[in-house]
């Protein structure tokens, strides 16, 4: 069962402020020009509205680790389904190299983007 579609791969728009207020995301986005928006791509085996969630409330692990994005919770505005849902459901190897190529395309396309 290594190719079972257990995960997602989804899309955040953020604040525009993240650009102004936050030095790490702009020398991650070189090729900005500032006309399109300022996204989080980042993929779960949660549900993206679930994963959403969890990063806006700041939650946490069982172990009390933080699982949010500073990105995502600080700065997280909405979910971005035109970009992502008609890639979903994924096995967890395609979502990781998804994750990856989204966030390189959606770059080239002039997005300013912030993955891990």
């Amino acid at each position: 069962m290594r190719n079972k579609k257990t995960h997602h791969v989804y899309v955040v728009e953020l604040d525009q402020s993240v650009w102004t207020k936050d030095w790490k995301f702009r020398a991650a986005n070189p090729q900005y020009k500032g006309r399109l928006e300022c996204l989080y791509v980042g993929m779960s085996s949660h549900h993206p509205k679930v994963r959403f969630q969890k990063h806006v409330t700041g939650a946490r692990s069982k172990k009390g680790h933080k699982i949010s994005s500073y990105y995502v919770e600080r700065y997280g505005k909405l979910l971005r389904p035109s970009l992502y849902a008609d890639y979903n459901p994924l096995s967890k190897k395609d979502a990781i190299q998804l994750e990856e190529d989204l966030s390189n395309r959606l770059k080239a396309q002039g997005y300013a983007v912030w993955w891990n």
